[in-house]
């Protein structure tokens, strides 16, 4: 018996999706379902193609209670810009949980995956930041910079960003997005060390294989995101800062081991602490969060299936709510 695919496209997504309360509670509620140690999600498919600097991920995760799961494909590939092409792209597609059937194809471009990155990123900040937040740094200048301090700002509504980057000139074309997108104070900062010490929200947001925030940097009132160390090559925070926060919380424990700060920890021989909490657990109010505000805490986000199985659900039923896309019998 034939069925309906709705097929939407980036142009379609973009119209439909936006980084909004709505997408972060989304996010969140898929969090708070990961602590309930009901939720299947398998590790993540990740293989190398040396050949072409690229590299492929495959994330998903079935949540009880959602009448979809997901499954997103997600390619790398870092010359494409020297060929005048975007260095990610990708596509997730929702099947049903109750019959397998292929219910939505989503040709994102990645764009989904940005979103639910960023929310994630607010998630965090919501549960772990200090409950004022004057001023916010990010490290790093690419789209997840700008959508980062887009979605914590909707948590922490924040006065200033000040942004580091490698590259001057584009740490100032970021602070100047970032500035227009929320009418506030942005600009750069030269010196990573003055950012943190100025900042009580810091995110990373690189893909540095050498630590870009240090230790010695922490200081009262400040809760750091990690978000850049997806890879196992990757390491964007000083490890002995793990060991020296109050608070050090991951995603997933058992990918940010193998993928995330807490892997360069753990192979230095730093991480003394035991099994870190969840995000999801602080969450769904099984472990504390921030228990002072001159508590020093760090989330470590590796991106998780689940965030994707929540996010093509929330563009499938607004898409189908707005007519947005198209089907397709098969």
């Amino acid at each position: 018996m034939p069925h309906d695919i709705l097929i939407a496209t980036e142009a379609d997504l973009r119209e439909a999706v936006g980084l909004d309360m709505t997408t972060v509670n989304t996010v969140e509620a898929a969090f708070a379902a990961l602590a309930s140690g009901t939720v299947v999600m398998p590790p993540i498919l990740s293989m190398a193609i040396e050949e072409a600097n690229g590299e492929v991920d495959v994330k998903t995760a079935y949540i009880p209670g959602f009448d979809g799961f997901a499954i997103k494909v997600s390619p790398g590939f870092f010359d494409n810009p020297k060929l005048g092409l975007p260095s990610l792209n990708g596509l997730m597609i929702l099947f049903s949980a109750k019959t397998g059937l292929v219910e939505a194809l989503f040709l994102d471009n990645g764009y989904l995956t940005d979103v639910r990155t960023a929310a994630a990123g607010a998630v965090a900040a919501k549960h772990l930041a200090p409950e004022r937040v004057t001023t916010a740094g990010v490290m790093g200048t690419g789209v997840q910079a700008r959508l980062q301090m887009e979605a914590a700002h909707l948590v922490r509504p924040f006065e200033r960003v000040l942004v580091w980057g490698r590259d001057g000139d584009k740490a100032a074309a970021c602070a100047a997005d970032i500035a227009a997108s929320l009418g506030i104070e942005a600009r750069a900062e030269a010196d990573p060390a003055r950012l943190v010490a100025d900042s009580q929200l810091v995110v990373t947001t690189t893909p540095a294989r050498e630590p870009v925030l240090r230790a010695e940097w922490l200081h009262p009132g400040l809760h750091v995101t990690a978000m850049g160390s997806d890879q196992g090559e990757k390491n964007e925070i000083d490890p002995a800062a793990l060991a020296a926060a109050n608070l050090y919380v991951c995603d997933r424990v058992s990918q940010c081991e193998t993928l995330g700060e807490l892997r360069t920890a753990l192979k230095a021989g730093i991480w003394t602490g035991g099994t870190p909490p969840e995000l999801g657990a602080v969450v769904a109010g099984h472990h504390p969060g921030r228990t002072s505000a001159d508590a020093v805490t760090i989330c470590d986000l590796t991106g998780t299936g689940a965030q994707d199985t929540a996010i093509a659900t929330l563009a499938r039923r607004v898409c189908s709510e707005r007519g947005a896309g198209s089907t397709m019998a098969v």
